[in-house]
């Protein structure tokens, strides 16, 4: 956090040091990213991220969306860039981003966005995606559950304030649960820790990690946390 004097901001633990939330997903098939945030640039350059076959976007905020142009360098060989959104995502992405989706003639590297919109489950290779409408605040936006073979692999709530019943159901069993919780005190717009842990005891996924995490939440307090369940550090790396 800019400016601050917190423990977590000055912490000597390096799971403390955070940038925007974001996957980055590599199948036998290919290789896509949910969410380029305002440090993509910096997350893909530190994890030596070589190729990316296609984008997803759960919604339009800005910590989401604004290292969206540095996508060109992932579409350049191909000369175009698979962008799977919701209507009302696309729409926000094409309002802000009008110079690459409206360009007639774009220099060769510049980014050239291909819309998908996003209204049921698609496919990346051989990886369903199954899109999760959750509470955001006052707004809906995407989570996402992955398959592969019928296998209910991972569940990627990155932001929400609550799980309705019928997502909780579809996502139940998971193996792996990816869930916003941002902090111990609750907040309009994000899950705490509180209600984070009470959405993974409805799902009863295999583990589970928190994401989408602030200064006020510390790595440390793993600790305290209910068995099989994580705060997740910029990084980590999980495999199935």
């Amino acid at each position: 956090m800019i400016g601050c004097d917190c423990a977590v901001c000055h912490s000597s633990d390096p799971r403390d040091n955070r940038l925007r939330s974001s996957i980055f997903v590599r199948t036998p098939e290919c290789d896509f990213v949910v969410d380029t945030g305002t440090d993509f640039r910096t997350q893909a350059l530190r994890e030596n991220i070589r190729s990316v076959d296609a984008v997803v976007f759960t919604h339009s905020h800005t910590d989401h969306i604004m290292g969206f142009d540095d996508l060109r360098r992932f579409g350049a060989a191909r000369g175009y860039m698979p962008v799977y959104a919701s209507a009302e995502t696309m729409a926000d992405l094409q309002r802000v981003y009008r110079f690459a989706f409206e360009a007639l003639n774009p220099f060769p590297g510049y980014l050239k966005p291909e819309p998908r919109r996003v209204e049921g489950p698609f496919k990346l290779g051989e990886t369903t995606l199954t899109p999760l409408p959750v509470p955001h605040g006052d707004g809906l936006v995407n989570g996402y559950l992955f398959t592969r073979g019928g296998r209910k692999l991972v569940a990627y709530l990155s932001d929400c304030s609550g799980v309705p019943d019928p997502i909780a159901r579809e996502i139940a069993g998971v193996d792996t649960l990816i869930l916003d919780a941002l902090r111990e005190k609750p907040h309009p717009t994000h899950l705490s820790v509180g209600e984070a842990i009470a959405v993974a005891e409805r799902v009863q996924p295999t583990r589970t990690f928190f994401t989408h995490v602030c200064h006020e939440l510390p790595a440390a307090a793993e600790a305290s946390l209910p068995p099989h369940t994580h705060i997740a550090f910029d990084g980590l790396k999980l495999s199935w």
